[in-house]
């Protein structure tokens, strides 16, 4: 492990998320809709791996540098131009509405804190397996391969969910109905598990070097997010109060995050 510059790139990626939060601040501010951070939010991941892949030259196996900085950048640019395609046009996303509505004195300092800083600090703290990886010095071993084994099937899950579900929602005959078709029949949410395995990956791969299990903050921050904050609780939340007893019938019989066969439920009383 190169320690100095790594703690080198520590820093500089520091500066760059916060250059990046401001920026994002400023567009949002002039634009009026916040949910531009949902884009910025993927594409961060690859700007933290591109520095560090280039700051990282001569310090870490190329290999793994090299296969981290595709799989980031692979994972990244498919969400990031996914949620601007679903968002595009649409104005501000409820999540962010709802946020606004709790602020009570200046808009520009409370954004800035509870959405970009809050933001920024979490993507800095979730790509440490990328920026640790690209400084370890062992070759390519069985953890590099099985993270990347594990990163495959989490992002084969996330980006066939997504597609799946637009295809449901581009259909007239499907409006106001459950997707409960495709991998959405063995999970709630495909997108959210194809998700946090990716960074499971991410972090079995900076495993190759002892100080990669640090980074074990990564993934369960990322799965603490996508199951009990922005992700699952809160969609959940929604759906169950506009969907109904289908829903709640859907819920009964599909597993909430980890992939499995549904449930047989006892049919009602006739």
């Amino acid at each position: 492990m190169s320690w100095g510059p790594l703690l080198i790139n520590l820093a500089v990626t520091v500066g760059v998320v916060a250059v990046l939060m401001l920026a994002t601040f400023t567009y949002a501010m002039r634009t009026g809709v916040h949910a531009i951070m949902d884009t910025v939010w993927a594409l961060g991941f690859v700007l933290i791996a591109g520095c560090t892949y280039l700051l990282s030259s001569g310090h870490g196996d190329p290999t793994r540098r090299l296969v981290v900085l595709v799989l980031t950048a692979v994972w990244g640019l498919r969400l990031g131009s996914y949620i601007f395609t679903r968002n595009h046009g649409k104005g501000e996303d409820p999540r962010y509405a709802a946020l606004l509505r709790h602020n009570k004195g200046s808009l520009a300092k409370f954004v800035l804190r509870n959405i970009y800083w809050a933001q920024g600090r979490i993507m800095w703290l979730v790509s440490l397996p990328v920026q640790v990886a690209m400084y370890e010095h062992a070759g390519p071993g069985v953890l590099l391969w099985l993270g990347t084994a594990v990163w495959a099937i989490g992002f084969g899950f996330e980006s066939i969910g997504d597609w799946q579900l637009r295809r449901f929602k581009a259909e007239a005959a499907n409006a106001g109905k459950i997707m409960d078709r495709g991998l959405w029949r063995y999970t709630r949410h495909p997108n959210y598990f194809g998700d946090s395995a990716v960074w499971l990956g991410l972090f079995l791969i900076a495993c190759s070097y002892w100080v990669g299990i640090v980074t074990v903050v990564s993934p369960i921050v990322m799965t603490h997010l996508l199951v009990n904050r922005t992700g699952k609780a809160l969609l959940e939340k929604t759906m169950g109060r506009t969907k109904g007893p289908e829903y709640a019938e859907y819920v009964a019989r599909t597993s909430g995050f980890v992939p499995r066969p549904p449930k047989r439920l006892a049919p009602g009383p006739s």
